[in-house]
């Protein structure tokens, strides 16, 4: 058996609201999920915004633990998508802006580490779609 903690299920309710829209909850926190895209995000936006959340938290979380002097990191994803059903993502750019005096070799580092051991999102992806990831340090 292994020593790792067993974490608790993640649970997500969603309640059909109008058109294509549902109002969606995770424990205490509430979205709204758009088919449009204008009373919140789509579902291929959302599924966006946690992948380059997710490896956006474990570069910061990488990078302070390394005790490097990271003052600002931004994230820009691109996603491409097939263009036709289920149209899934087919590409992904994904570019970060680190403000500080990080090395280069510490923040590819910390991507390589997202992407290969941490980043739960992206594991669950499929992993025959393109995805590059690149940074610049201002």
């Amino acid at each position: 058996m292994s020593n790792a903690q067993k974490r608790p299920p993640t649970i997500v309710e969603l309640e059909w609201d109008a058109e294509l829209r549902v109002h969606a909850t995770a424990g205490e926190n509430s979205l709204t999920i758009d088919s449009a895209g204008q009373a919140g995000p789509s579902p291929m936006q959302a599924l966006a915004i946690a992948l380059a959340g997710c490896m956006e938290m474990d570069l910061i979380h990488i990078l302070q633990k390394g005790r490097h002097d990271l003052r600002g990191l931004r994230a820009r994803l691109i996603g491409h998508r097939a263009p036709e059903d289920p149209r899934r993502f087919t590409e992904v750019a994904l570019h970060f802006t680190i403000s500080g005096p990080v090395p280069a070799p510490a923040v590819q580092r910390a991507i390589d580490l997202s992407r290969e051991k941490y980043c739960s999102v992206w594991s669950s992806m499929r992993q025959d779609m393109k995805f590059d990831v690149t940074f610049d340090i201002s």
